[in-house]
């Protein structure tokens, strides 16, 4: 069986997990161990050896691309021997798509609507502050975000409104009110939101025994990849489905595992083997895309976490290069040298920009580096961008066509009936609303009801009829047109093409090509379900993947992102920004239980996104939020091995061993002002301070005749454009020249 084609090139733990016999199974797969190859294999195995039919497997991810790679190398792996129509009968897609699709197959027995419509974030956003003037809510002492935050959290736990006990809490009365409220609202326009496609498919299981039996005789295989990322009503749902018959595949890494904050549960991955015993357990340790020394600093590190399932990562490659370590003397310090790094690695290694990423633990860090990039005219991209659907031409475009499925969606109405202007006014809509809830029907509803009865005036009800009118001539022109082309007919009919070119400039030719590209969306995609429409399947495919498509990308531009946007990507070159105590480790980590080893598991993110060379770097002054802080190197630091690092000085022309002298736990004070004055001398062909500066020197307190008193931080430059960086206090840090800035000692 060893020599079987599908265990080439395996090494001896992936071949493990792929060749298991039929049985639950946990593979703790390491960053960059190869564990996308393990499940597609997996999956192959299965078909091959197992006998199992395509149909008999559902294979469960956390993000379209995921979904998308897995089908990609399954058809390239199967392909040929199977066929592309019966790879086609395969579930495989992520848990939000999977839901979905049982809900459409079973909208009946889940108590929706046939054509019930996904809300996004905008449009749920909308609907809660329908429900807070529905309900004479104070939006400044409850904002209503909180409560859409609210509601996801509580429907990621599976309880619904009627399930909360809020006691004597205002502020659980108060979510529990708008909760409840907000069901309604849902349930008459016939809407569901992203945690509630997961909730709604639980509850299906659960509320028909027939149906959940039907699913758990036809899935013999369940593969669930980033297990650590499940959330308790994903966790249920999996539970149930699989019962007795299933067996399960979970593949993950709990030292991973770092969106917490937004529902995921470590304890899934770490109650595993308890709930679905016997469980196999199969390690991939083995890394193909990191040095040993990164490995090796990112092992150090994750060690100090507890309550590990234990692995360790390790390379057959070679040590690689030490980590840099540069200690600032402030941001933007840091900043300078991160982009000169950046300019040199690229030239010395004959790379791309793109090669480079610079993570962050906290977006407020991005201003400065993008300054500093700015004045270098380099190019950089945030990854992680506004997305295509969330664009707002795109949002409003997409509003029109689901308002020509489904004229009860009251966030489409709510979107468009206005845009573009068509003299309806914020008086009329609020009218609108409240005959709606008088009535218990839809806006479209209320709006005809309204007319008839004459509730407004002859004006408004004009500018009604017309956008009425308007909607029923768009569902007739576009009968029997090819779905690009019936988008393109809606863009233009309903007046937004001609809306956004009334935007001058960049931003207004932008929104223009943006429509553009949904028009050839509409020509590409493929609609492959005989009980929906084209333009139902591409307004569902829309919404799920919404939160999903990244920006466009044509240049080749240094990646900057926070760590948790890093996840799953890998960069030759990587700097962690900013480690320090307070900032990485974040202050609110001490406060909550769990929260310092999600920090730690963060860090060890970062680490492993390096393939060749990771640069950390700490300030020990920075600015955030308007306050100067003063903290010491961060703790993850420490707790990298001294033989890993060596500390970088001046422009990383030399190096010496990471060492901890100086204050307690840090790097030493007084080795970041030497390597500042050496910079100094170096920009000046080494003349001294005094003859370059007369009467001045770093930390020095000085005088400005509009700004006050401050410190001095930094120098650049010499000659009529040598310039100092001076804290003043509630002025802030400000570069002067100094052949103008008149400053005195004070």
């Amino acid at each position: 069986m060893n020599d079987h084609r599908l265990l080439n090139n395996l090494n001896e733990a992936q071949r493990e997990a792929v060749s298991a016999p039929p049985a639950n199974q946990l593979v703790l797969a390491g960053a960059g161990s190869g564990k996308t190859r393990v499940l597609v294999h997996r999956i192959a195995w299965l078909m091959q050896e197992e006998s199992y039919s395509p149909n008999q497997i559902m294979a469960v991810t956390f993000t379209n691309k995921a979904a998308k790679e897995m089908k990609e190398r399954l058809h390239q792996l199967l392909g040929d021997t199977l066929g592309e129509g019966r790879l086609r009968t395969m579930w495989v897609g992520t848990f939000h798509g999977i839901a979905h699709r049982l809900l459409k197959a079973h909208w009946q027995e889940a108590g929706l609507p046939q054509n019930f419509q996904i809300l996004d974030g905008d449009d749920q956003l909308r609907l809660v502050k329908r429900v807070y003037q529905a309900l004479n809510i104070d939006d400044s002492r409850y904002p209503a975000k909180q409560a859409m935050w609210f509601i996801g959290s509580e429907k990621d736990e599976g309880r619904r409104a009627q399930h909360i006990d809020a006691g004597h809490d205002p502020f659980l009365i108060t979510m529990k009110s708008i909760y409840h409220a907000y069901e309604e609202a849902c349930e008459r326009g016939g809407m569901v939101d992203f945690a509630e496609l997961l909730l709604r498919s639980h509850e299906l299981w659960l509320k028909n025994p027939t149906l959940l039996k039907h699913y758990q005789q036809r899935f013999k295989a369940l593969l669930v990849d980033e297990f650590q990322d499940t959330n308790s009503v994903q966790y249920a749902w999996l539970r149930v489905l699989a019962g007795k018959e299933a067996h399960i595949t979970a593949v993950g890494d709990d030292d991973q595992s770092i969106y917490g904050w937004r529902g995921a549960k470590i304890e899934n991955i770490q109650a595993f083997e308890t709930d679905f015993a016997p469980v196999a357990v199969t390690r991939l340790e083995q890394n193909y895309r990191s040095t040993a020394t990164i490995l090796n600093a990112a092992n150090a590190v994750i060690e100090n976490n507890t309550d590990r399932l234990g692995k360790s990562l390790w390379t057959s490659d070679g040590d690689g290069e030490k980590i840099d370590l540069y200690t600032a003397f402030n941001e933007q310090d840091e900043a300078r040298y991160i982009v000169d790094s950046i300019t040199s690695w690229v030239s010395a290694n004959k790379a791309n920009n793109s090669d480079c990423a610079i993570l962050y633990r906290s977006n407020a860090q991005s201003r400065v580096l993008e300054e500093a990039f700015i004045r270098e005219d380099m190019p950089y991209r945030i990854y992680g961008g506004q997305r295509f659907y969330e664009r707002l031409e795109i949002k409003n475009a997409v509003a029109y066509l689901r308002l020509l499925s489904n004229r009860n969606d009251d966030a489409s109405f709510e979107r468009v009936i206005n845009t573009p202007t068509r003299g309806i006014g914020s008086k009329t809509i609020e009218t609108l609303r409240l005959f709606a809830r008088e009535q218990g029907c839809s806006l479209f509803d209320a709006m005809r009801g309204a007319i008839s009865k004459g509730v407004f005036t002859a004006r408004a009800s004009t500018a009604l009829r017309g956008f009425d009118a308007l909607l029923s001539e768009l569902q007739d022109t576009i009968i029997g047109l090819s779905l690009d082309a019936a988008i393109e007919r809606v863009i233009n009919q309903s007046g937004l093409l001609e809306f956004h070119k009334k935007e001058k400039g960049e931003k207004g030719q932008a929104r223009i090509e943006n429509l553009e590209e949904l028009v050839n969306a509409g020509r590409v995609f493929v609609a492959d379900d005989e009980d929906l429409t084209p333009l139902q399947q591409f307004l569902d495919n829309a919404a799920l993947n919404a939160g999903d498509t990244q920006a466009d990308e044509f240049e080749d531009a240094v990646q900057m992102m926070t760590l948790h946007s890093a996840k799953g990507l890998e960069f030759p070159l990587v700097f962690l920004a900013g480690m320090e105590e307070n900032l990485f480790p974040h202050k609110m980590s001490a406060e909550e239980p769990g929260r310092m080893s999600e920090e730690r598991r963060l860090c060890y993110v970062g680490i492993t996104r390096a393939m060749k060379k990771l640069v950390i770097s700490f300030a020990e002054s920075r600015r955030l939020h308007g306050t100067e802080n003063f903290n010491s190197v961060s703790r993850f630091v420490r707790e990298i091995p001294k033989d890993l690092m060596q500390e970088v000085r001046i422009k990383s022309t030399i190096t010496r061993p990471a060492s901890y002298g100086g204050q307690p736990g840090g790097f030493g004070s007084r080795s970041i002002v030497s390597a500042a004055e050496t910079r100094v001398r170096q920009a000046l062909g080494n003349q001294s301070l005094q003859s370059a500066y007369p009467n001045l020197a770093l930390g020095q307190l000085v005088k400005h005749p509009v700004f006050g008193e401050g410190t001095i931080l930094q120098f650049q430059g010499h000659g009529d454009s040598a310039q100092v960086s001076v804290n003043f206090g509630s002025e802030g840090s400000k570069w002067l020249v100094l052949r103008y800035a008149k400053l005195e000692p004070a």
